[in-house]
């Protein structure tokens, strides 16, 4: 499935706990909980500060006063601290769970007037309010504290990353397994994210100039060193790994209306529509050498929506800039397997008196139990220093790619690291390097790694070559009954030049035999799934396939789409034989050329029948030359060692493709021209989700029958497809010339959310629309120009089986639930028209497995 490689690196992560098995073990806390209220009118008070006396280990109320903490440490005070009020100390019990009801004094020397409005809460509105004032005072001047403010900008930038299996318990520590290995794990504090005992994983560190210039915009990356754990490439993809990390952890400019984390888009809490969406409260001011800030507390309307909470500091010297900001999300936010969140922002004055960040740091802790169990920490921290701005960059430097490594980046000393980073880096941290390497060589480690490869991805790697997918190797129609596969393919341990695929199936009922053999050369001595490829493939395959059935990200013959609902009796047996070269460029550009000889034979329920003489043709044989070209803008794959799949982005996805029908070449029948195009483009509406658009149309030019019409995507299984229409049946719909509308939209739960009871459940809301309009040319239609046209297909009893949309569009449209079960969407489809076809359906249910934040 399209998120198989998001299992694989969770499955990765977790190896040691899936092999050994986990029990959680909760050592002896002092736990505290409570409420904090005015002394006077009993008001809850929000964003109180709440410490372990003498320690910096504290946490805040939340909007209704609420607060929680704990710790394994003998502490046995708490400090409570808010501004306006007497700082108060509370004894607390140590090693017991307990629940406190605190009030605090106003200090009465800050007041100059009480009024009690006993036993009623105040009601949030951003009229007349100052924290909103200011925040829309922010707003206001976003513009020219932002980078884009200045001519040119370029600086230095450390980036860091580090992931660690998190909150192991004592007794998983102590494994017997572990016993001669326990400097693999680190403690710290527990009141941090992760918990006490850590076991880190992974660590990468990147060196790099930016240079930045905005008229006209243009930017320049030059990785100067870069350094990474590495495992072994036959069980683990360090890069799909790495491009993984950095599709979750993205730069963070708090500017910028959507910050995306996680794979997620969250309103910023300076966003233009921040005020309707956050509410925010003024709760402290600080004076320093640097000048007067305010600190700005900030918490979301409704707290299950992708919202941030926390605190910003703004400095009130005209700029209205951001200082300072620590902010995470809530714990009741809609969003699957995140535990806790903290993102520290830190703003240095620039020599003109404005403020550019100097860093940031996120660490977000994963698990699949939100309270317990083992999960899953990353940090990642970016430093950015020698920060220089309107610096004439000479245009020599922003030639060639927009990223460029240098040949010995990932060669440098310790030395060279030594000197060169721009944040210190614990001890412990740099030793992972070597305790993985140690690790690896666990001989359990090893066997379990393989275990979870053949499991989540499909395949059992045998070193240059690997068997599978596991889907396949047992499926069922009604033509070919009973139907056994297996095949594989090699990897770059082979040949980084040379690759194969080859699989070999039988099927019991019509007892014949299908192959498919490949055989690819790559010209950039790359492996042919990495960016950019440049390779050329020769191909055979002798299958079956259903006219109409396309599939994105799994095979058709996976067993799971075996079971299909009416009547599903036509196949077609196709010989293909195939010469494709494929070729991409740096800016994302890329095009195919490719030669291809088709002889499809009907069977089953199909018939390919003269419409003039009414005899059966057994084979239609065609030959046709192609040309495709795609434009991609700044597109990023999760990149495998034989796999890669697109990262959905906000760019637009541009297909157009030329396909040419030549007659008498290799067999070739018929003379034809088809020409298609297709545009998509994900559209984020903030907090309202994202909307995923496909346009697609084509024309065909020439006389044809109707198997070589476009034959529209029909989908009659139980899964919900995202490209087919789901009500449609298979080779219901021909047409030589459409137009396509594909609408999905997905709201993120922000109804739901809001309502009470149903919002535990972090449902999110679906719809979805499909349409399209196509026609049949005279000349293409059997029933007035039976000359060299076929037959359009029937059932058994005589009904047409087979139309065209020469009347009015076929529209069907959707409403869903998704994240059911944190994987599952369940769509309830309904047909709006063309209901008098036979063996068709109104209304249905789809589902679709999908695994995401």
């Amino acid at each position: 499935m399209k998120h198989t490689h998001k299992i694989l690196i969770y499955a990765l992560m977790f190896i040691s706990v899936m092999i050994i098995g986990i029990s959680s073990v909760v050592a002896q806390k002092t736990i505290i909980t409570g409420t904090v209220r005015d002394a006077v009118t009993r008001e809850t008070l929000p964003y109180v500060s709440i410490f372990f006396n003498d320690t910096r280990l504290g946490t805040q109320t939340d909007l209704d006063g609420n607060f929680k903490i704990s710790t394994n440490e003998n502490h046995n005070k708490l400090k409570f601290n808010y501004v306006g009020y007497e700082v108060l100390y509370k004894n607390i019990l140590v090693g017991q769970t307990q629940k406190l009801d605190i009030l605090l004094k106003s200090n009465a020397q800050s007041l100059n007037e009480v009024t009690i409005i006993a036993g009623k809460k105040v009601r949030y509105k951003n009229k007349d309010n100052p924290a909103v004032e200011l925040i829309r005072q922010v707003i206001d001047n976003k513009d020219k504290n932002q980078p884009k403010a200045y001519e040119t900008v370029q600086y230095k930038e450390y980036e860091k990353m580090l992931f660690s299996m998190s909150n192991v318990s004592e007794k998983f520590k102590n494994k017997r397994i572990f016993r001669n290995y326990q400097f693999l794990f680190q403690e710290q504090d527990s009141t941090k994210i992760g918990g006490k005992n850590l076991l880190p994983i992974y660590i990468q560190e990147k060196l790099a100039d930016q240079y930045l210039s905005f008229s006209p915009d243009k930017s320049k990356t030059i990785v100067l060193a870069e350094k990474q754990v590495e495992f072994d490439n036959r069980f683990i993809d360090n890069e799909g790994m790495k491009a993984y990390f950095d599709r979750m952890y993205q730069n963070i400019n708090i500017y910028d209306n959507n910050i995306s984390v996680m794979s997620n888009e969250f309103l910023s809490p300076i966003a233009n529509s921040a005020p309707n969406f956050y509410k925010f409260f003024i709760t402290d001011t600080v004076k320093s050498n640097t000048g007067n800030t305010v600190e700005l507390s900030f918490t979301p309307r409704t707290k299950g929506d992708m919202l941030f909470e926390g605190k910003i500091y703004i400095t009130m010297d005209g700029n209205y800039a951001v200082q300072k900001a620590a902010f995470g999300v809530n714990k009741n936010i809609n969003l699957n397997f995140v535990r806790g969140m903290e993102i520290e922002l830190d703003f240095k004055k620039n020599t003109d008196n404005r403020y550019y960040l100097s860093k940031s740091n996120l660490v977000a802790d994963f698990g699949i139990s939100k309270n317990k169990g083992i999960g899953f920490t990353g940090e990642r921290s970016v430093n950015y220093e020698q920060y220089k701005t309107n610096i004439e960059i000479p245009d020599t430097v922003f030639s060639g790619k927009k990223l460029e490594v240098l040949a010995d980046a990932n060669k440098k000393t310790d030395g060279f690291w030594l000197q060169n980073r721009l944040d210190s880096i614990p001890p412990q941290q740099l030793k992972i390097y070597s305790n993985i390497d140690t690790l690896q060589k666990l001989p359990s480690f090893r066997k379990t790694i393989k275990l979870v490869t053949f499991v989540f991805a499909g395949y059992w790697d045998f070193g240059p070559y690997e068997v599978g997918p596991t889907n396949t190797f047992y499926s069922f129609n009604n033509v070919e009954g009973f139907r056994l596969r297996v095949g594989g393919r090699t990897t770059p341990a082979l040949s980084k030049r040379f690759y194969f695929e080859n699989y070999a199936a039988y099927g019991f009922k019509d007892e014949k035999w299908k192959f498919f053999l490949s055989g690819t050369y790559s010209l950039n001595n790359k492996s042919i799934y990495k960016f950019p490829q440049n390779y050329i493939r020769a191909s055979f395959q002798r299958d079956t396939k259903i006219p109409g059935q396309e599939l994105q990200f799994v095979q058709e013959d996976n067993f799971l789409l075996s079971f299909k609902r009416g009547v599903n009796d036509m196949l077609l047996y196709n010989d293909f034989y195939r010469l494709d070269y494929v070729k991409e460029f740096e800016n994302r550009f890329s095009y195919t050329v490719g030669l291809k000889k088709w002889a499809q034979t009907p069977a089953g329920g199909l018939l390919y029948t003269d419409a003039a003489n009414h005899t059966n043709i057994t084979r239609l044989n065609t030959t046709e030359l192609s040309v495709g070209l795609r434009y991609a803008k700044n597109e990023k794959f999760y990149q495998g060692k034989i796999y890669r799949t697109p990262i959905i982005d906000r760019y637009p996805i541009f297909n157009l493709r030329y396909t040419a029908g030549i007659k008498g070449f290799l067999g070739g029948e018929y003379n034809y021209h088809n020409i298609m195009g297709s545009i998509d483009k994900r559209f984020y509406l903030s907090q309202l989700g994202f909307t995923d658009v496909t346009l697609e149309g084509a024309y065909i030019a020439g006389k044809v029958p109707f198997p070589l019409l476009a034959i529209h995507r029909a989908n009659q299984t139980y899964a919900y497809q995202l490209n087919s229409y789901n009500l449609m049946n298979f080779l219901e719909f021909v047409s030589d010339r459409y137009a396509a509308i594909n609408i999905d939209h997905n709201f993120n739960g922000f109804f739901l959310n809001k309502i009470p009871l149903l919002s535990k459940l972090k449902l999110r809301e679906i719809v979805a629309f499909k349409a399209i309009y196509g026609g049949l040319r005279d000349e293409n239609n059997p029933e007035k120009n039976p000359i060299g046209n076929y037959k359009m297909p029937l059932f058994e009893n005589g009904l047409q089986r087979t139309y065209s949309l020469n009347k009015e569009p076929y529209m069907e449209g959707s409403v869903g639930l998704g994240n059911i079960f944190k994987l599952l969407r369940v769509d309830l489809v309904k047909r709006f028209n063309y209901l008098n076809n036979p063996e068709v359906t109104e209304w249905g249910i789809r589902a679709r497995i999908k695994l995401d934040f």
